[in-house]
């Protein structure tokens, strides 16, 4: 588990500092920490605060990438379709930076549409919230939702929308979301 795991920066490493959102350079012999490890993205602390990097850049903290099980292709499928089932468990891998839940849980994703286009490929609508209008996180959360769910076969397009209305509350996360967060 990486998560606490201490580092010190190999190389310059681009991350996108939390929560104002903006792409930031953290030079190399940096020293910090990994906060959190969900979903594929790493919340890592050091002395220019919070910032979130891609697994593709572990190895600038000297860290490898946590070998994965190999997951049997979903038995649902049929004929090439898609299933929402299949967008909202790649929705589920999608964490705000500074919570240990998933968007999902937490009450974010508004909608989610799939539509079938007329070249036979999936088009993907989803309109997610973030727990304050003024995160600047959103932009990155919001691409983190459409690579993943990009990376479903099947899909060729998918639109990931910010909206503001309803306001997101913290009755809007689920139970077990709210269990996460020792809330029950």
């Amino acid at each position: 588990m990486l998560k606490d795991k201490e580092f010190e920066t190999k190389r310059d490493l681009d991350v996108i500092l939390i929560p104002a959102g903006q792409k930031y350079t953290i030079p190399a012999g940096t020293k910090g920490v990994i906060t959190q490890a969900l979903g594929g993205n790493y919340t890592i602390a050091t002395e220019y605060g919070l910032s979130q990097l891609a697994e593709k850049d572990l190895g600038a903290l000297g860290v490898e990438k946590p070998k994965v099980e190999s997951k049997e292709k979903n038995a649902a499928r049929t004929n090439g379709e898609v299933s929402e089932d299949e967008v909202w468990t790649q929705l589920k891998q999608c964490y705000d930076p500074e919570i240990p839940v998933n968007i999902v849980d937490l009450g974010l994703v508004y909608d989610c549409r799939l539509i079938k286009k007329d070249d036979g490929g999936t088009r993907v609508e989803v309109k997610m919230t973030l727990t304050a209008p003024g995160c600047g996180m959103g932009p990155a959360i919001a691409h983190d939702a459409q690579s993943k769910i990009l990376s479903i076969d099947g899909i060729d397009e998918a639109e990931v929308q910010l909206v503001w209305d309803p306001p997101w509350n913290q009755n809007m996360i689920s139970e077990a979301g709210r269990m996460k967060l020792g809330m029950i």
